[in-house]
């Protein structure tokens, strides 16, 4: 916490006013966390101030969710590239998060307990634009790289953390000849939160010939444990193309979960259980020949009768792009169907 406070009085985050009666300020919190390394064992402990975004006016939020999604794309991108190319990939960590650009609007915070004399709020002087935090250098040319090191620890405080290896749950192992990205300790989590370590597995991530249906079973009592099991499966999606379509087919009834939804999400974790060491794999010998291939069923939701579309594109032998989406309008043939999924390539 004092490394925190000494970092934001050092990038000068605020300035430290006393109260105006005409102005509103908005809280802060602590937000504590431990990062760990890919293994599971603790890396270091983490304190982070924050504002309590919530209560600003639309405008000046800052949307994390986005750049978490931003940071992920970028980070995934990045080791495509990278294998093809054959590059290297070297992880850094910025050591404080800080606020980057002038912020122009005028916000007052409170300070946190402890901080400042009674009567003073913390005027914010920036806003952050990026949560700045892991940057992934990639290149050949290794001068280069260590030049770029070099020029971002005159700016910020970094620690370099060496060859990439673990990066928003996402592991990255690497041959001579190639990369492998998978979320093995993730979904090993994820069993655990949901209590599924000693399950039994099973060998397809949906049972054979199952059709969902807004109505089968009866409501769940508490449907947040259901959102919480698909949410972290939807991200699980990420390096598991092989459960994509099962996690699609649950998500659809987040607003009102019953019990047989509940059964086929748990099956998805049974599932996960048995191919916990699945992983993409990107070779350096690979083409950069762009494929794309696609798929569709005929009226296969019960519900609407709309079909669905599956679609997956490869460069060279590498799996780059995966989705599911269903069809906007009911096919009258299952050849319809699959020349509805051959028009979303567009």
């Amino acid at each position: 916490m004092t490394k925190e406070l000494q970092a934001l009085e050092k990038t000068h985050t605020w300035d430290l006013v006393y109260f105006s009666s005409g102005k509103t300020p908005i809280g802060c919190k602590w937000i504590f966390k431990i990062r760990t390394h890919y293994d599971g064992s603790i890396e270091h402990y983490k304190a982070r101030l924050v504002a309590k975004s919530y209560s600003q006016e639309y405008g000046i939020d800052y949307d994390e969710t986005f750049a978490l999604v931003a940071r992920l794309t970028t980070a995934y991108c990045l080791l495509v590239v990278a294998v093809v190319r054959q590059w290297s990939l070297i992880q850094l960590d910025v050591k404080d998060v800080f606020l980057h650009d002038t912020l122009f609007e005028e916000v007052y915070m409170t300070p946190p307990l402890g901080f400042s004399s009674f009567g003073k709020v913390c005027r914010l002087c920036f806003i952050l634009l990026l949560y700045v935090d892991d940057i992934i250098i990639m290149g050949y040319d290794a001068s280069g790289i260590s030049d770029l090191h070099a020029y971002l620890s005159q700016q910020f405080e970094m620690k370099s953390l060496g060859p990439l290896r673990y990066l928003l749950g996402l592991e990255v192992s690497d041959s001579p000849d190639a990369f492998f990205l998978s979320q093995a300790k993730y979904a090993s989590d994820l069993l655990a939160r949901a209590g599924l370590t000693d399950c039994q597995v099973v060998s397809t991530p949906l049972a054979y010939e199952v059709r969902l249906t807004p109505h089968d079973g009866s409501l769940l009592d508490d449907p947040t444990i259901y959102r919480q099991l698909v949410g972290s499966l939807i991200y699980l999606t990420v390096t598991r193309p092989d459960i994509s379509h099962a996690v699609y087919i649950v998500s659809q009834f987040m607003t009102a979960p019953r019990t047989s939804h509940h059964f086929s999400v748990l099956y998805i974790h049974r599932y996960v259980k048995g191919t916990l060491l699945h992983s993409l794999h990107f070779s350096s010998n690979s083409s950069l020949t762009l494929s794309g291939y696609s798929d569709a069923d005929w009226a296969g939701d019960p519900t609407d009768r709309c079909s669905t579309t599956d679609l997956c594109f490869f460069l060279g032998d590498s799996l780059i792009s995966w989705r599911n989406k269903k069809q906007t309008l009911v096919s009258r043939s299952s050849a319809e169907s699959e020349y509805r999924a051959l028009d979303d390539f567009t």
